[in-house]
């Protein structure tokens, strides 16, 4: 028997009294891969990014390993919600226009202490400065830096966009605008290289690209690292009390956590491994979260039909942003419908052996956006279900 076939069979012994659909966190493979982004990281504490794991149960397991400190959030609301639940040090990833938060966040000392925010723009800080309202409490700041690699004069860019701050001088100018400004304290720097730590550099069936993407992100990585370090000096120089410089991700915590100029690093997708994370040659993962739907039909030889299914990620759209039929192995999508909104049918020998009312094991291509569709995680220890635990949606929370 196969390590995957084994973990079919556990999982449909976990879940026999359960129907599909259902969602599934198998916490021996979750615990493993949070050991082994410590590993990674080398001493270097991890910040764990909340939109990838999206369950308030498992953020207090990770965070309750050593080597984890402190939830990098996705939406102000939701810091604020983490914070009040007794979540600490909360660094809200993104910029925000949320009004009503930010008036929160400046009336509320406790909110104010653990949450900080994320500042690109001096715009931003009119922004806040507009919705305090009769708040007076000092918002903490983190700047965030562009990462993307320019070529060819900057006529060429690799890298997601966004922070317009990519210069040493341009990142210094706002520190000081922040320093200057009565109401703000400027307390860290963030850099988030997800042309590294988000691209596989071994797609299947693929060498050449493989072997561009593995130069470009060798490239992408003595680049940044120098600039990375010259920002954070010309910071400091500004601000020499500055907490922290996050950097990196699931996919380049080694390399990231080598940089002399970065303290912390940000993580949270390699604790549930979905299928975009099977493609790199520096670190490997097991498969943590999965979901079963349940086959409903039977249309022929070679051929199930699964009850919906249709869980794209987001990102550009194709392929790659569908999940994946996971268990039992040989299963595939019919080309001409793809996973479906209501039904997905499925092609592949192991059909013949599925009967009505068995469950068929996907993965996710992301993380943390498969708890957008369940609202309970079935977290299972061995071939046992141990608990079921709500997820965000769960919680009747849906930030984004």
């Amino acid at each position: 028997m196969t390590a995957r076939a084994a973990d079919r069979a556990r999982y449909d012994r976990a879940t026999a009294h359960l129907d599909a659909p259902l969602a599934l966190v198998d916490l021996d493979a979750f615990d493993a891969n949070a050991e082994d982004l410590v590993r990674r990281a080398g001493g270097k504490p991890i910040r764990v990014a909340s939109k990838s794991v999206r369950c308030r149960t498992l953020l207090e397991r990770v965070l309750a390993k050593n080597g984890f400190a402190g939830i990098m959030s996705f939406t102000l609301a939701e810091s604020l919600w983490l914070a009040r639940s007794g979540f600490e040090d909360i660094l809200l990833a993104y910029p925000s226009a949320d009004r009503g938060a930010f008036a929160e966040l400046a009336a509320d000392p406790k909110l104010a202490a653990a949450v900080t925010v994320m500042v690109d723009d001096v715009a931003q800080l009119d922004l806040i400065d507009g919705a305090r309202g009769e708040g007076r409490e000092v918002i903490r700041v983190c700047l965030e830096l562009d990462t993307s690699l320019k070529l060819l004069g900057g006529r060429l860019r690799v890298g997601a966009l966004r922070s317009p701050l990519h210069s040493p001088a341009q990142v210094a100018d706002v520190a000081r605008a922040v320093s200057r400004r009565p109401g703000f304290r400027l307390v860290g720097i963030m850099a988030y290289e997800g042309h590294i730590a988000g691209v596989g550099d071994a797609v299947a069936g693929r060498p050449f690209r493989s072997r561009a993407i593995r130069l470009m992100q060798a490239t992408a990585r003595r680049e940044l690292a120098e600039r990375r370090a010259a920002v954070v000096r010309a910071v400091r120089a500004v601000v020499p009390d500055l907490e922290y410089v996050n950097g990196g991700g699931t996919g380049s915590v080694q390399h990231t956590a080598a940089e002399d100029a970065v303290t912390e690093i940000a993580a949270g997708s390699g604790l549930y491994v979905p299928r975009l994370f099977d493609n790199y040659t520096s670190f490997s993962g097991r498969p943590a979260a999965v979901f079963a739907q349940p086959v409903v039909r039977r249309p022929g030889v070679g051929i199930v039909t699964v009850l919906g299914g249709g869980y794209p990620a987001s990102g550009a759209a194709g392929p790659d942003r569908l999940p994946v039929p996971y268990l039992p192995e040989g299963l595939r999508y019919d080309p001409q419908e793809g996973p479906g909104e209501v039904q997905t049918p499925l092609l592949g020998s192991p059909a013949d052996d599925l009967l009505i009312g068995d469950k068929v094991w996907f993965r996710h291509a992301k993380a943390g956006e498969l708890c957008e569709r369940f609202d309970v995680l079935h977290l299972v220890e061995g071939d046992a279900v141990t608990a079921t635990v709500p997820t965000y949606r769960g919680e009747g929370l849906t930030f984004l």
